[in-house]
């Protein structure tokens, strides 16, 4: 598996690119002060690491993510399920589930994402 780990400020940091991109450097200095209450240095230093592990690029001021969120939440997923559950999705789900109810359109989606997946 492809490693995709982010620590819990740098995948707030990407959340921030992912939600905006494409955007200039400068408006995520402004991003980054407003929504995480970064200083200006926090935020290049943050971005040269993100560069340099390949999960963003600053090509001319303009920054863009390189890896999809999609991808890096998968990857974290999975890594839990395997961690914590010895891989057993019905683990998780039990324990996700705890014993909140859902309703009957969720429980209708949880059906479709099992049968989309189904082997």
């Amino acid at each position: 598996m492809e490693e995709l780990k982010l620590c819990e400020s740098d995948y707030r940091f990407m959340n921030v690119i992912w939600d905006h991109e494409p955007l200039g450097s400068g408006e995520l200095v402004s991003l980054c002060s407003e929504i995480l209450g970064w200083k200006k240095s926090t935020t290049y230093t943050t971005l040269k690491k993100m560069c340099e592990k390949g999960f963003a690029e600053n090509r001319d001021t303009v920054v863009r993510a390189l890896i999809p969120r999609e991808r890096v939440r998968a990857y974290e997923s999975e890594r839990i399920v395997e961690r914590a559950f010895a891989g057993s999705l019905p683990g998780f789900l039990a324990a996700f589930l705890g014993g909140k109810t859902i309703s009957d359109e969720e429980a209708a989606e949880l059906k479709r994402l099992i049968d989309e997946h189904r082997r």
